[in-house]
């Protein structure tokens, strides 16, 4: 079992930066491969980014590519979202993900545990 823990949203404004944090409990953290997801109001949940068990390999969805960097910390059992040039688009309930199989895959149904969200609203 792995207990997710989201926090680090809010608002900010176009063009700021935000970032965001997963706590992880249990000793497996580094076996999992990690994602982050995001459901805009009225939406369905989409893919934002995912990083590998030892953090070598990242994927980004292209609508974040460039402006959203993934990154963990294996001893603090911690994933992390640094999101610069936040937009309007931006905005929505971000979710971190953990997926035990270690595979490196982008799609939800892969993802075992889920957080419960932290809010991320970017004002125009």
């Amino acid at each position: 079992q792995v207990q997710l823990v989201e926090s680090g949203g809010g608002l900010v404004q176009a063009g700021d930066s935000l970032r965001l944090s997963c706590a992880a409990s249990g000793r497996t953290f580094s076996s999992n491969t990690m994602g982050w997801f995001r459901q805009a109001p009225g939406k369905e949940r989409e893919f934002v980014a995912v990083i590998s068990r030892s953090g070598a390999s990242t994927y980004a969805a292209d609508s974040v590519k460039g402006r959203f960097t993934i990154s963990r910390d294996n001893a603090r059992n911690t994933v992390y979202l640094q999101m610069n040039s936040l937009k309007p688009e931006d905005t929505a309930v971000y979710y971190c993900a953990a997926d035990p199989s270690g595979m490196f895959r982008a799609y939800q149904s892969a993802y075992n545990y889920w957080g419960q969200g932290t809010q991320v609203t970017v004002s125009s």
